[in-house]
């Protein structure tokens, strides 16, 4: 990857041999590795058997979750907030994980809408919850600093599953508590 961003400067019409330039393009494939590392985590490691029987059928919602991930179409970056919510049946999952999932998926090139549905299907399938929310609301580089370039903007995106998706009285409980 090193010699990809070596040859990207030169392409922009660059001098990858300039002082300031040196180290970059290692600089920039490590960095381009960090923020791709989803790809590289799989979620039995990210769970760790962080599975705990509980009798708990009560709403848990983790809000305010910083999530930072690449956008497909241009690989510029897009940013914000994730809020995920469940109900468990009969298990609950570590605290940590939940944010530990939004990362995997969101340490991918992605749209904001998959990303979206990525979470909540994967919270109800580890934790076989009654129903699980997830709301995203993120501002694109893409649409920033480019193309429309349109700063204040930002997309807000949900998933509701199971009885989230089927109780409006439950989907509404989720969003009043995460605002």
């Amino acid at each position: 990857m090193d010699e990809f961003f070596r040859k990207m400067i030169e392409g922009i019409g660059e001098n990858p041999k300039r002082e300031g330039l040196l180290k970059t393009p290692h600089r920039a494939a490590r960095a381009f590795e960090f923020m791709t590392q989803g790809y590289k985590t799989d979620i039995k490691e990210i769970v760790n058997n962080a599975i705990f029987a509980s009798d708990n059928d009560e709403m848990v919602i983790v809000k305010d979750i910083e999530m930072y991930s690449l956008c497909e179409h241009h690989m510029l970056p897009f940013f914000g907030l994730a809020h995920v919510g469940y109900i468990p049946n009969g298990k609950i999952i570590g605290l940590s994980k939940i944010a530990r999932i939004v990362d995997m998926y969101a340490r991918r090139l992605q749209v904001q809408e998959d990303l979206t549905k990525e979470i909540a299907q994967t919270l109800m399938r580890v934790t076989g919850a009654s129903g699980v929310g997830v709301v995203i609301e993120a501002k694109h580089l893409c649409m920033m600093m480019r193309g429309v370039e349109k700063q204040n903007c930002s997309m807000k995106t949900s998933c509701m599953l199971g009885a989230f998706r089927k109780d409006a009285s439950t989907r509404t409980e989720f969003l009043s508590l995460i605002k």
